[in-house]
């Protein structure tokens, strides 16, 4: 089983890179904030409480976001040969509690991959996204505010990762099928 964490900076291609992987290695993709719009859509126990959070414009709670987690790698579907995290863990403790999660299920994290972009070219590609699929979080203003959220809370998480030999960083510049080719790279060395 390979069981993955993609990361790395706003507009760095993770979702892109998600979705081939997904289609590669026939992993199930699991996106906190989807699992969260499914929960509240499904009016689950655990969608009422988070949308009670995310209404208020606070962060759903750890704990409950790996209880949510935990649902779905649970029933994860029989021909799925593993994870893919995008968007989780963004912090340390998060980091932490996931491996707990992970422990109790026999199962652990092959590889982090950090897709690595330059500042500038983050800044231009999130500015080009919110021209072209009119995200209102993709301004100038917001997307410095979510590069530092990202410097401050979530690069912390790949000394976690270090620390247990499971971080690959990637460069993440060139086209989709070069950066792609890298980390097809790298999940190979792990099967």
């Amino acid at each position: 089983m390979l069981n993955i964490i993609i990361c790395g900076a706003p507009g760095c291609g993770k979702g892109t890179q998600s979705d081939l992987i997904v289609k590669k290695y026939s992993l199930t993709h699991l996106s906190t904030g989807d699992l969260l719009r499914k929960e509240i859509a499904m009016k689950s126990d655990l969608g009422i409480i988070a949308d009670s959070y995310i209404s208020k414009g606070e962060l759903v709670p750890d704990a409950m976001i790996i209880d949510i987690l935990l649902k779905y790698v649970e029933n994860q579907h029989d021909d799925s040969n593993g994870i893919i995290l995008d968007g989780f863990p963004r912090t340390v403790a998060q980091a932490e509690a996931l491996e707990v999660m992970l422990k109790q299920l026999d199962k652990e994290i092959s590889v982090l991959v950090d897709l690595k972009v330059t500042e500038d070219e983050l800044i231009d590609r999130l500015l080009i996204r919110g021209k072209t699929s009119g995200r209102s979080d993709d301004n100038m203003e917001t997307i410095k505010k979510r590069l530092d959220v990202y410097h401050k809370l979530t690069e912390p998480v790949n000394d976690f990762y270090k620390s247990r030999n499971s971080y690959t960083p990637i460069d993440g510049m060139g086209t989709i099928d070069e950066i792609f080719g890298r980390i097809s790279e790298v999940i190979d060395s792990k099967r």
